[in-house]
């Protein structure tokens, strides 16, 4: 029994550490499990937490791409109506254009039309004459020879008296018939000389139609501030007469709020300065430095720019073999105003109408539209050299190789010279319609007022003239003379002094009509 205690005790014990191992395992799986749920479910929780936190933030993207995709809608469809609206503009343009084409057509071809239908009647007394002519001939021939045979049995003359006495008689009858047919000729020519003209310069102004826009003498350049004003001029003036001196011009800076002046007599050297400004102001650095290389790259751009505009409007005008010097003054009138008329562009129109009007009475056409572009080449240079703008025109035409009458045509469009050539007076023709057309040139307030004082004061300097006013823009004079001192004769030939004497000491574009009136009043009065 002693011998088996201890073995007892020991199955015992090791049944229990058994028990306690096995319970061990249990409780820690037990707790694995639970500590697994517990992981489970706070797992569980925060995917929940994320799938919610994915959603809302899916939801933020879906509304802003949809604000973005509705905007972005908005903005196209904007943008498509805005160049539908353009593309039918222009197509409501182009129905003008083609509408005023399809006019001038007509209108020309009624005008064909006339002038073959006055032309067949022309042919028609020509053939009517001439029969006429033939008949008159054929009795002529008969009575000399009836007058022959009486003289030789009344008189008995020899052959050679009897033919001197009939020769002078029908050279006298020829004398009177021929003097009778030249003033009809005469009368006929100055009845239809009016109308032709007019028909002419009509037909020549529907072929070259152009709009006119006034150009200015004096640019402006606009200041986004004071403070940039004050950058312009610099400190004690040093910026503002870097610029000067290096263009050339007058910058003139008074109390006009967002505007500086840029004046200068060289339209070339005034571009110039107005583009070198506006750079500086976008650059923003200015400093007499910076001025003087800006300054010298713009001259570099405006040079070439005069070039090509030079070759743009040969190319427009269709004119060739134009030495390259004159090409280049002719790009420098695009830069030139007269009465604020851009001198290109009327140069240009002057071309046309040449060529219209040459091409009507069957002259070379090209030749006249050569020398209408050339006609007022002498401004490109006349603040440069003195005299006229004819005279240096025809110098610089002759120095570069033109033809006679292109140059007979740049001097006397002004009429200052005697016309050989019949190109002058279709080029001053010309000149004188692009002059006058509404809207092609204009006047400063200043240099107008002169104008009508002048006119009013001319007009007032002769003996019988009581008052004069100058009306409808300096167009017209109305004369009022004294009936008692001055007779319709007298009245006549005051309306043609004044005249000579306005187109002696005034400038002026177009024409200036001169109405003289006298009358008399007489009042009587029943009581």
């Amino acid at each position: 029994m002693s011998f088996y205690l201890p073995v007892a005790v020991t199955a015992g014990a090791v049944a229990a550490v058994v028990v306690a191992i096995v319970v061990g395992f249990g409780l820690g799986a037990l707790f694995h499990v639970l500590i697994g749920k517990l992981q489970k479910t706070s797992l569980a929780k925060e995917m929940q937490a994320r799938l919610e936190t994915a959603e809302a933030q899916a939801e933020r993207v879906k509304a802003q791409a949809e604000a973005e995709a509705k905007s972005e809608f908005l903005r196209r469809r904007e943008q498509f109506d805005a160049e539908t609206k353009h593309i039918r503009s222009e197509l409501r343009e182009e129905e003008k254009r083609l509408a005023k084409r399809d006019y001038l057509i007509d209108q020309k071809m009624e005008t064909l039309a006339v002038k073959e239908r006055s032309v067949e009647t022309a042919e028609k007394a020509i053939n009517e004459r001439e029969r006429g002519l033939v008949n008159k001939d054929r009795q002529l021939n008969d009575l000399i020879a009836q007058q022959k045979t009486q003289l030789m049995k009344v008189a008995n003359m020899t052959m050679e008296e009897a033919k001197s006495i009939l020769l002078g008689q029908v050279e006298k009858e020829i004398e009177r018939d021929a003097a009778a047919l030249i003033q009809r000729r005469l009368e006929q020519a100055e009845e239809s000389a009016e109308s032709k003209s007019r028909e002419i310069i009509s037909i020549a102004i529907q072929r070259y139609a152009a709009d006119h826009t006034s150009a200015t003498t004096v640019s402006t350049v606009d200041i986004p501030s004071d403070e940039m004003k004050g950058r312009v001029i610099g400190r004690e003036g040093r910026n503002i007469r870097a610029f000067e001196k290096a263009t050339g011009v007058d910058v003139i800076v008074d109390d006009t709020p967002g505007v500086v002046v840029v004046s200068a007599f060289d339209p070339v050297r005034r571009e110039v300065a107005r583009m070198s400004l506006e750079k500086l102001i976008q650059d923003g650095r200015i400093h007499p430095t910076r001025i003087e290389e800006l300054v010298t790259e713009t001259q570099k751009q405006v040079n070439r720019r005069v070039q090509e505009l030079g070759k743009r409007v040969l190319v427009d005008a269709n004119v060739r073999g134009v030495h390259p010097k004159l090409a280049n003054l002719l790009g420098r009138l695009q830069y030139r105003t007269s009465y604020g008329q851009n001198v290109l562009k009327h140069s240009l129109e002057v071309a046309y109408l040449s060529q219209g009007i040459a091409d009507e009475i069957g002259l070379d056409g090209s030749l006249a539209r050569r020398c209408g572009l050339l006609h007022d080449i002498g401004k490109a240079v006349d603040h440069e050299v003195e005299g006229g703008h004819p005279r240096i025109g025809a110098d610089l035409c002759k120095r570069y190789g033109e033809r006679a009458e292109v140059i007979e045509a740049v001097a006397g469009h002004h009429g200052d010279i005697q016309s050989h050539f019949i190109f002058t007076p279709i080029v001053s023709a010309a000149d004188a319609i692009s002059a006058s057309r509404p809207g092609a040139r204009r006047e400063t307030l200043e240099r107008y007022i002169q104008r009508l004082h002048k006119l009013e004061e001319i007009a007032g300097q002769f003996e019988g003239v009581k008052q004069a006013y100058a009306i409808q823009a300096g167009r017209e004079v109305r004369v009022l003379v004294d009936a008692e001192n001055v007779d319709d004769r007298l009245s006549a030939k005051i309306a043609h002094d004044i005249a000579k004497r306005v187109e002696e000491e005034m400038q002026y574009p177009g024409e200036v009509r001169i109405t003289l009136i006298r009358e008399v009043r007489c009042v009587e009065y029943a009581r």
